[in-house]
């Protein structure tokens, strides 16, 4: 047993954790709190309310990995880490939704980038969603607690290759970068981020608040879907829930009903809003699953004269925010520019063309770049983000139209990114496109730029992010909870996780649940220890 791997030595020392594969008998368990999820939202939901005294019950649908399970491999981990092992799109398959399915959820298998909710969003949201409480000055304790607890700082090593093209980029054109502040202690520097740490420097929900909770009597349920919430009046009596078999997607046939005096659904903003609308809860202004958001993302290819090696070391270190607020919170859709790791396996799947294409450009791997931009949406009357639903078998399923706002932000976007690439000395240039060739100048890809389909299915569009479709507000009639996550209209239900953003919010956002998710159960704590 490694002598750093929290999750071994908890489980040895005792911890009441219950692999729901392993249950043979239908059961039922009481709690203060049940908290569904177990990611950035989740984690410090229980872990503050365990730390407080609470019985605490969490319900995780995904299984336990930990260091043991975290070797470096793209295909086994894609598969077993991720919803839908890793092929979750949106209703037209036009847009790539990563997302952790595991233990600690998207924060076990995220890229470690840490920004606090921008200044601009979260005024935004005082004026336009009466949510006064949450201003940059209120907020600012919330963030510093968070950052010391998962370890936050601005990366201190150099950045690798794939990330300094970046910033050699934006310096020659005179826009502003800066460093990422990463979530990791004693960094090995692998670049593995996303298919699970296997050092456990990452500082996730895994590592910090997962085992917090535990280790204050906590009760872990992993492998276990939570299917309804059922209600009496105005309260939920009980969450009934499906035991996964060993394959954990098929359910067993056991269930697990659990009670409690509150429950907290952190379940992600495409998982929550789909149990609320298959508990059949109180929606009368028809808010729920609605104004859905993802930052919506789109790619550029550079291959570079020198080896970038873009599988290698911290994936994402350099950023630029120059275009995100540049045109105001509310004016032409603003990103902000980022670099993605270029792992083979999932590069074959991202890079443009097939057959000998496809070999060749796999082949230049080595000598790739690539940059991608995180559209801002949900701040314009024309971006009102996307639905979810649930499918025939109770699913949940996000249909996300790309407005013609949308399509203007992603073609200035790839014209950006294209222009860093040959500013930092690009060899040649591509979109992630359908359509697109290799150009060899600025003036070429620009030309190009500016008449290609911006379409679905043309344009290759993914995203990490996934936002709102439960969201906070003063008002009900435009809101699902308030700006404590607390339900309008179910007195013991909380939200605790991205899904109560009512908008996008221009940056990574595990930082921002973490967060709330710590001033919202600090509050909750108190309520239920009174």
């Amino acid at each position: 047993m490694s002598l750093t791997d929290r999750i071994a030595q908890g489980l040895a020392a005792g911890w009441d954790v219950t692999d729901s594969a392993t249950l043979t008998d239908n059961q039922t368990h009481e709690a203060d709190v049940v908290v569904i999820g177990t990611g950035a939202g989740g984690g410090t939901t229980a872990e503050i309310l365990a730390r407080q005294g609470l019985s605490v019950i969490l319900v995780e649908e995904g299984r336990l990995y930990h260091q043991k399970d975290f070797k470096m491999d793209e295909l086994s981990a894609y598969a077993s880490l991720y919803q839908e092992g890793m092929s979750r799109v949106t209703r037209d398959g036009a847009i790539a939704i990563l997302q952790g399915r595991c233990v600690g959820g998207s924060t076990t298998v995220n890229w470690t980038s840490s920004f606090r909710t921008p200044d601009a969003t979260l005024s935004h949201w005082a004026q336009r969603f009466g949510l006064d409480d949450l201003t940059p000055e209120a907020m600012a304790p919330w963030f510093d607690g968070r950052e010391q607890h998962h370890n936050i700082s601005p990366w201190h090593l150099d950045p690798n290759v794939n990330n300094d093209i970046l910033r050699q980029g934006c310096e020659q054109l005179g826009y502003s970068w800066a460093v990422i502040p990463r979530n990791v202690k004693g960094c090995w520097n692998l670049g593995y981020c996303g298919v699970g740490c296997p050092t456990n420097a990452k500082q996730g929900a895994l590592m910090t608040t997962i085992p917090g909770a535990l280790d204050h009597q906590a009760r872990l349920f992993h492998g276990l879907r939570a299917d309804r919430l059922v209600r009496n009046q105005d309260r939920i009596d009980r969450l009934e829930a499906s035991a996964m078999g060993a394959d954990g997607v098929t359910p067993s046939g056991v269930t697990v009903t659990l009670k409690a005096r509150h429950f907290v659904v952190a379940a992600s903003a495409i998982g929550s809003p789909g149990l609320l609308l298959r508990s059949d809860l109180p929606d009368p202004y028809d808010r729920l699953g609605k104004r859905s958001f993802l930052h919506p993302v789109n790619a550029t290819l550079a291959q570079m004269p020198e080896r970038v090696d873009p599988f290698y070391g911290a994936p994402q270190s350099i950023y630029s925010d120059e275009f995100n607020f540049r045109d105001g919170v509310d004016g032409p859709a603003g990103f902000k520019l980022e670099v993605p790791p270029l792992h083979p396996a999932v590069s074959s799947g991202v890079v443009p063309g097939h057959g000998q294409d496809q070999i060749d450009a796999m082949a230049g791997l080595p000598w790739t770049q690539s940059m991608i931009a995180l559209v801002r949406d949900g701040f314009h009357p024309d971006s009102p983000g996307g639905t979810v639903s649930l499918r025939d078998d109770g699913s949940p399923v996000l249909d996300y139209p790309i407005s013609d706002y949308l399509w203007t932000g992603l073609r200035k976007a790839f014209r950006t990114m294209a222009e860093i690439q040959f500013a930092a000395g690009a060899k040649r240039v591509r979109l992630v496109h359908l359509d697109s060739d290799w150009y060899t100048s600025w003036a070429e890809a620009s030309a190009a730029i500016d008449t290609l389909a911006m379409a679905p299915h043309r344009v290759r569009l993914f995203t990490a992010h996934q936002m709102g479709g439960c969201g906070m507000g003063a008002d009900p009639r435009e809101s699902v909870v308030n700006g404590f996550g607390e339900h309008h209209q179910v007195s013991n239900l909380s939200v605790h996780d991205a899904s109560i953003f009512p908008t996008s919010i221009g940056a990574n956002p595990q930082l921002s649940v973490y967060a709330l998710a710590a001033r919202n159960s600090t509050r909750l704590a108190s309520k239920l220890a009174g």
